[in-house]
């Protein structure tokens, strides 16, 4: 196939996934369901216009890997620390059932026994991003039950990596080959992994820190460390998923990975977007999607019923409340998009045909749809089944509390204006947490150890839920840029107290009208100072050095000429006794 043929079915598969994808989000529907329904418009079930061969094929491969590696950035264990042992029992108890489930009712339809080994391996996962992106738009994500779901994805992908990396094995002809390669596979990621670890603690921090400013160096670095871990492990017979996965993990500790992830997430959904729509091509025909269509919609019905229940009853046996076990359960019903990763994966080792591709790929397709309308109203499914589940409520069962922002403070840069606001912030608010890009204020904020902090870009969104803003009581900003203090004002609580700053009076009456409590403008405050030091000076010469005196001491110890925050900073204390004036 020359160049140009292959640069127009990609062109083709970006321009109708678009346009399936403008429809599916007017429809609620995640846009996972919209990359597979392009591969099938596209393929040969429909009007067989592109192959998943050449360029595609390439594109799907790096859009395997860069979802690993979005997965990966996820898991920061100081998002589940709290509540870790419960998480890992919920994780394994769900993995081992609803595996034995689906094993039963692959077996009870009538496949083949090496079908069924792949269906019940591929059906035990959740949609992590159905879910993540569900409950992140309902402001849910860092709730009880969003931990918990979030924490159990985290295990499963753990488990992922296992399968895709068992699947990608020469043959699986015998349990002895299985034992044998599941053995080589653990040793091979322990080391890879171990690798991953003091990276990130010794290694990664040293080149972030020197980087981190550089935006476009930043990204690339990443990426590049995303492809040696790649290279890595397919030097050791891995998967590219696990080499990305691992490269993710190690990056997931660091203080810079929100913004990472923020930066990476874009070029990540560009990719998967071929990757899910390769899922579709790889289906021969439309009687391969439907050859099990009865078997699939039975199949949807009894694995969400079940992984319910599953779900309901390990969460609830660890002692958490029956409204958490109730929401943690209900949001983890769907067969995920991983059931086709890992089709995808055994159709093309031979392990299976693709109708049982078609059969994976009805199923989630059908219970995605479906979870996605369940996880936008369960509270409000639970308020209509409270009374029925309030019986396995006991006396025993008590929610654990999260470490969660609420009723803070965010401070916008750091700089001497922020750094001098932050103790009285500290004494008003008890938490406060600043957001900064600079690397040397993370790293100063970080020896302080006073302060919590997030580094990144404010206009991205995951920093500012890494913040918590929407739930802060009072915002400093003093970033001087309109598009950000217009996105925090937009995204802040109606009753959080904001103070920002502007360099023109139009962007300060603009700030007012959208809600600011205060604006700072820095000339203003400056000439107004000065005419108060001129009062003064003149006034009293000996008063004003005396009250000037420390603080231009500081200034003079630092080594730097004085700035306009510096001026605005010197706090005179008026005394009209001392003055000799009157009030």
């Amino acid at each position: 196939m020359d160049q140009i043929a292959l640069a127009a079915d990609f062109a083709i598969i970006i321009v109708v996934a678009t346009a399936i994808g403008l429809i599916a989000r007017q429809l609620g529907q995640p846009t996972i369901v919209a990359y597979i329904a392009t591969g099938v418009v596209l393929g040969p079930v429909m009007f067989d216009i592109v192959t998943d061969e050449g360029l595609v094929d390439v594109m799907a491969e790096l859009g395997l890997g860069f979802l690993l590696f979005l997965l990966g950035m996820k898991m920061r264990f100081d998002d589940i620390r709290e509540i870790l042992r419960p998480i890992t029992n919920v994780a394994i108890g769900q993995t081992v059932l609803q595996t034995a489930l689906a094993f039963l009712v692959a077996w009870a339809l009538g496949f083949d026994t090496t079908s069924i080994l792949v269906i019940a391996l591929a059906t035990v996962f959740g949609a992590t991003p159905v879910i993540v992106k569900v409950l992140t738009d309902k402001d849910e994500i860092t709730s009880l039950p969003g931990k918990i779901d979030v924490g159990v994805l985290i295990v499963q992908d753990i488990y992922l990596v296992v399968v895709l990396a068992l699947f990608a094995a020469d043959s699986l002809d015998n349990a002895g080959e299985i034992a044998s390669t599941l053995a080589v596979i653990f040793v091979m990621m322990g080391f890879i992994a171990l690798f991953s670890i003091l990276s990130s603690r010794y290694l990664l921090p040293r080149i972030f820190r020197r980087i981190a400013d550089n935006k476009d160096v930043f990204l690339i670095v990443a990426i590049a460390w995303a492809f040696f871990f790649i290279a890595i492990a397919e030097g050791f017979d891995l998967s590219v998923e696990v080499g990305a996965f691992l490269a993710g993990i190690s990056l997931a500790q660091l203080p810079y990975s929100k913004e990472l992830e923020d930066r990476i997430t874009p070029i990540t959904d560009f990719f998967i977007l071929v990757f899910f729509a390769s899922i579709g091509l790889q289906i021969e025909s439309f009687e391969s999607l439907t050859t099990y269509w009865t078997e699939a919609i039975i199949a949807s019905v009894v694995l969400m019923v079940g992984n319910f229940w599953i779900m309901f009853y390990l969460i609830d046996r660890e002692g958490f409340s029956v409204e958490t076990s109730f929401i943690g359960s209900i949001n983890m019903v769907q067969v995920s998009e991983f059931s086709l990763v890992v089709g995808a994966l055994a159709l093309a080792q031979g392990y299976i045909g693709d109708a049982v591709l078609g059969y994976l790929t009805l199923m989630a397709l059908l219970t995605m749809t479906v979870s996605t309308y369940i996880i936008a109203y369960n509270h409000a499914i639970y308020e209509r089944v409270a009374p029925w589940f309030s019986r396995f409520e006991s006396d025993g069962q008590e929610d654990r509390s999260l470490r969660e922002y609420n009723n803070h403070a965010v401070a916008i840069g750091y700089d001497e204006v922020t750094e001098r606001a932050l103790p009285v912030l500290k004494e008003q608010y008890g938490e406060v947490v600043v957001v900064d890009r600079k690397t040397e204020h993370i790293s100063e904020l970080e020896s302080e150890g006073e302060y919590d902090y997030v580094f990144g870009d404010f206009r991205h969104t995951e920093v500012r839920k890494a913040a918590g803003l929407k739930k802060a009581s009072f915002v400093l900003s003093s970033s001087v840029q309109k598009d950000v203090n217009e996105a925090l004002l937009e995204e802040a609580d109606d009753d959080a107290i904001v103070f920002v700053e502007a360099e023109h009076i139009d962007n300060a009456r603009t700030l007012y009208e959208r809600g600011a409590a205060y604006v700072i403008m820095n000339t203003y405050l400056t000439a107004t100072k000065l005419n108060d030091y001129l009062e003064q000076y003149f006034t009293d010469k000996k008063a004003f050095e005396e009250a000037i005196g420390d603080d231009i001491e500081r200034i003079r110890r630092r080594g730097e000429p004085p700035t306009e925050s510096d001026s605005a900073d010197i706090d005179i204390e008026f005394d009209p006794r001392k003055l000799g004036g009157d009030d």
